[in-house]
């Protein structure tokens, strides 16, 4: 487990166990080292000191190169365990005796070296000069000893030094575990609160305080911000409910509203159904009648145009007008109705297609009158096509009709993108219409020219506008008076 994934215990003691072995190493190690240098210069002290002696007591053997004598001298060392090896040299560097007796010459330097005490591969080995008098150099002592007590003394520090380390390590285990406690008990008392907050969602629990230090202020702060929570849940709980009871209240109000609004549209579309079979019925009541009249009136004055005088013949021919544009009216209405009652079939439908047949059959029908029928190609749309023929077929139309008395009529179907969505637009040069008027322009049988100007009884956009409406769409215009007028629908 890592070491950040350590209980906060565990981390703390790891912690305290860290610092007591470091300050304890580093201790260890200086006390060694104390040691060890002590040491050493105390055996270089020694040393010198036995080599000062054994020099002075050498004066007379080297002075008349008794080697017995110089011998015998230097077996004495036999009793230092730690001596290694002695040899005299005479003044022209001549070994005159050893110790021990032919000690060859990995023990005994051939030759004097420089005057002086230093450690060299594991011996402490030293060059004293033997002069008489102080003035007369007579010769040199070399003395070697092992550095077996430094290494013992060495061995013995380093015991020491790991027996104490042991002892304070387990020591401060102990406390660290004992103490560790004062630290690690506020954090844990204030996870454990966290923890309890968190699992059962009770901001009435508060976290015990241990002391006013650090930790102390810490936890008056958590408490603090629990008490606040707690409020503020007590306030959200109280506003919920009387939310709770708002949208109920809302509720409640709203589906009496759609009640009513739904007992007003079925009322409402059983009016208009009772409109519409109305309309049908009294259409096609009206037809009969229109037709004898129509049809008497032609009569007359077929048979008894001399006997009736030109007035006669005129108010007869009134009749006639008058009798077909009734008849006009009444196939309005009819398609009116139709366009109401019909069931709706959802297809794509090729709207630049159907509007290229459509001015193909007004030119068909009209060669005398030339417009310009400017189509873009590609318009296509979902929706009833035997709708959208009529509301095409009446736009259209409407343009060709209101172009009458331009010398250069031009009648364009194209389309935009605003919004995001698609908006058709029928645009002429014709007559136009003052603004002002606009809100009359789909209405039944409102018309903003006379017939004398342009023929027509005023059902054409009103039809326009129902099968629009029927697809989801609207409808709009907008126009100038002499500089034509522009439709716009969406499906």
């Amino acid at each position: 487990m890592p070491l950040r994934d350590w209980p906060i215990q565990r981390k703390l003691t790891a912690i305290l166990l860290l610092i007591s072995g470091l300050v304890l190493v580093l201790t260890s190690a200086a006390f060694v080292t104390y040691e060890v240098v002590t040491f050493r210069r105390t055996i270089q002290t020694h040393l010198a000191t036995r080599s000062r002696i054994l020099a002075a007591n050498s004066t007379a053997a080297l002075a008349f190169a008794n080697e017995a004598d110089a011998t015998e001298m230097l077996a004495a060392l036999k009793y230092d365990p730690h001596m290694v090896a002695a040899a005299l040299y005479d003044r022209d560097g001549r070994v005159l005796a050893t110790y021990p007796v032919g000690a060859g010459a990995d023990l005994i330097p051939a030759a004097p070296q420089s005057d002086g005490y230093r450690f060299e591969r594991g011996r402490l080995v030293g060059f004293t000069p033997v002069a008489q008098g102080g003035n007369q150099r007579l010769g040199t002592l070399y003395i070697a000893s092992d550095t077996k007590a430094v290494s013992d003394a060495l061995w013995l520090s380093g015991i020491i030094a790991l027996v104490v380390l042991a002892i304070a390590l387990l020591a401060a285990y102990a406390l660290g575990a004992a103490l560790q406690g004062w630290i690690s008990a506020p954090i844990l008392a204030l996870a454990q609160t966290a923890t309890a907050v968190s699992t059962r969602q009770d901001y009435s629990v508060r976290a015990p305080k241990f002391g006013a230090d650090e930790l102390g202020m810490l936890t008056d702060a958590f408490n603090e911000m629990l008490g606040r929570i707690e409020k503020q849940k007590q306030e959200l709980q109280q506003h919920a409910s009387q939310l709770e009871q708002r949208v109920a209240e809302r509720t409640q109000e709203l589906e009496q509203r759609n009640a009513a609004m739904r007992r007003n549209a079925a009322e409402l579309l059983a009016v208009n159904a009772e409109l519409d079979a109305f309309a049908y019925s009294v259409s096609h009541d009206l037809r009969a009648p229109l037709r004898s009249i129509d049809g008497f009136s032609q009569m007359l004055l077929e048979d008894f145009a001399g006997q009736l005088g030109d007035a006669g013949r005129d108010s007869l021919q009134r009749v006639r007008a008058a009798s077909q544009r009734m008849a006009t009216l009444i196939d309005d209405l009819l398609k009116l109705a139709r366009v109401t009652r019909t069931e709706m079939r959802t297809e794509r439908v090729d709207l630049s297609s159907m509007a290229r047949d459509i001015a193909a059959e007004i030119q068909r029908a009209t060669p005398e009158r030339q417009v310009d029928f400017a189509i873009t190609p590609g318009l296509e749309a979902q929706g009833d096509s035997r709708l959208l023929r009529v509301a095409l077929d009446n736009l259209l139309r409407n343009g060709w009709k209101y172009t009458g008395k331009q010398p250069h009529a031009r009648v364009e179907f194209t389309a935009v993108d605003e919004n995001g969505g698609r908006v058709f637009v029928i645009k002429d040069n014709g007559a136009g219409f003052d603004m002002k008027y606009a809100d009359k322009l789909f209405g039944v049988f409102q018309r903003l020219h006379s017939t004398a100007e342009f023929e027509g009884t005023g059902v054409g956009l009103a039809t326009v506008r129902r099968i629009i409406n029927r697809h989801g769409g609207r409808i709009w215009a907008e126009g100038a008076v002499d500089q034509g007028a522009t439709f716009y629908f969406t499906l």
